[in-house]
């Protein structure tokens, strides 16, 4: 019996970010948030892998880009528990689970048309009472909203 050769199905990275185990249904949605469209990075997206884990996945790898914790907290809002591995010359130098932060702020928009968020220049915070199901509460006007009510700014 023959073994069979594991293969990447993806392309190796010399420096940047992967972005691994997006549900394939969320993959374009993470595309859209960091408005990958508009960078003139290497970018690589792969829609439907094959995944254990999740069945079907999706994965991003862009060249010589970094992200920092707002974006990170903005991922997390859209697909929590993604795997965000950092590359620099071919080598894994660092590996991170995306989670939601206990305090989110300038990231989403307040469901409350009233919110003095929305009537005022001032920045959004939202404290996360549920990390798990992705429910934000306003500091403000302690609005709760659900992830798929979320719109990011």
């Amino acid at each position: 019996m023959r073994d069979k050769k594991q293969e990447l199905q993806v392309a190796a990275l010399e420096n940047g970010t992967v972005i691994d185990h997006i549900p394939s249904d969320k993959l374009f949605k993470v595309v859209a948030l960091l408005e990958l469209e508009h960078m003139t990075n290497n970018i690589t997206i792969g829609f439907n892998l094959k995944s254990e884990k999740l069945g079907k996945k999706g994965i991003i790898k862009i060249a010589d880009k970094f992200f920092g914790d707002e974006e990170i907290s903005r991922i997390a809002v859209i697909v929590p528990h993604v795997k965000l591995t950092i590359i620099r010359d071919y080598e894994v130098v660092g590996k991170r689970d995306v989670n939601l932060p206990d305090e989110l702020c300038g990231i989403a928009k307040c469901a409350n048309p009233k919110c003095i968020t929305n009537n005022e220049p001032m920045a959004t915070r939202f404290h996360v009472v549920d990390k798990e199901k992705c429910i934000l509460k306003c500091h403000y006007c302690e609005k709760e909203q659900s992830r798929e009510n979320i719109e990011i700014l």
